[in-house]
């Protein structure tokens, strides 16, 4: 392929792995796969374009003395693809390393934001327009045809081969996380999405508090939200790379917002943390959901959560919000929730001071 024709090609994979691994990370629904296999795709159509890329530009690489700005960022550019996409391919594999308490996927998902800024950038200052001579001609087709459908073939055909050898990362759920025991309380890995780290909740004086597109606000004590015996089997599947099923207990949404008058134009349900970070669901969604006190039969405890925390089915973990203090019936969807599930852990109350 035409050094051009490869140069943007590797723009477009980068695109594509960006795109969909943003995407994959509110997809939790089975029938959402295809967002994975894309991903995975991707990568491996990233990889095999790098094979191409490296051959052009390791002879200038080797001798300092041609370098320039524009080769410098060039050369992280190669270092961060290769570290973005071996911490893809050893996850994939089994590997469970970790590095300053980030495993390999927190690892990947950051060197993914920091490959599409480098890219980005060294496409602005050193790419140059395709011409016809660059993606015409019965081989250049060929060529790129071979690189991608090789991708596209490669993807499956990994997931096919672990299996067949029963490989440690063939048991993983369709998003690419790992079973972590389910059925077993509150024994499954904390986990937040920032850095919330409020203070313990005394269920006794804790209360839950529903309100906005309500007729009458009302209050909820614990006693009352465990009294409802709801119970719900659920998957906790996390953007970390874990996931767990547990039988969660508590009082269904439906049930909570059954109790007051919907004003009308109700239409979605925000779920608002002592810490300020927030979630809303579709109302009918909502109704589905529910607000757990215990789990797999034992009390929440407090890094789950406690007293009360959402479960939200085919959710990803970061939109199950903790410490739940607030149910906040909305005419619109949240406008703020994107803001707030990245400045919560800036609160007084997500640092713990008060």
């Amino acid at each position: 392929m035409s050094p051009r024709l490869i140069d943007w090609s590797l723009a477009l994979a980068c695109a594509l792995a960006f795109v969909t691994g943003i995407v994959s990370l509110v997809s939790g629904h089975p029938e959402e796969w295809l967002i994975f296999a894309a991903h995975g795709a991707a990568g491996l159509w990233l990889a095999l374009l790098l094979w191409g890329k490296l051959r052009r530009v390791l002879p200038r690489l080797a001798r300092p003395r041609l370098w320039d700005r524009r080769t410098v960022l060039g050369a992280l550019a190669v270092v961060i693809v290769a570290l973005a996409l071996g911490t893809g391919i050893v996850w994939v594999v089994g590997g469970t390393l970790y590095f300053l308490d980030w495993g390999l996927l927190n690892w990947h998902i950051l060197l993914g934001f920091a490959l599409t800024v480098l890219i980005a950038s060294h496409m602005l200052a050193r790419a140059k327009p395709l011409r016809r001579r660059d993606v015409s001609g019965r081989r250049q087709m060929l060529r790129g045809g071979l690189l991608l459908g090789g991708a596209m073939v490669l993807w499956p055909a990994q997931q096919v081969i672990e299996r067949v050898v029963d490989a440690p990362g063939s048991h993983r759920r369709f998003t690419g996380s790992r079973e972590a025991e389910s059925y077993a309380g509150n024994a499954f890995p904390a986990t937040s999405w920032v850095a919330d780290a409020p203070r313990p909740i005394s269920p006794t004086d804790w209360r839950l508090r529903i309100d906005s597109a309500v007729a009458v606000p009302r209050t909820f004590s614990y006693d009352e939200m465990t009294a409802a015996g709801d119970e719900l089997v659920a998957t906790l599947d996390c953007t970390g790379g874990f996931c767990s099923a547990q039988r969660w207990g508590g009082m269904r949404v439906g049930r909570l917002l059954d109790g007051v008058a919907l004003m009308p134009g109700a239409a979605w349900v925000s779920f608002l943390s002592v810490t300020g970070y927030r979630w809303s669901l579709p109302l009918e969604e909502a109704r589905a959901a529910l607000l757990a006190t215990h789990v797999s039969g034992e009390p929440l405890s407090h890094d789950h959560g406690a007293p009360l925390r959402l479960v939200a089915p085919d959710r990803r973990g970061f939109q199950w919000v903790k410490w739940v203090v607030r149910v906040e019936v909305r005419t619109l969807p949240d406008p703020g929730e994107l803001i707030a599930i990245h400045s919560s852990s800036l609160t007084p109350e997500g640092r713990g001071e008060r």
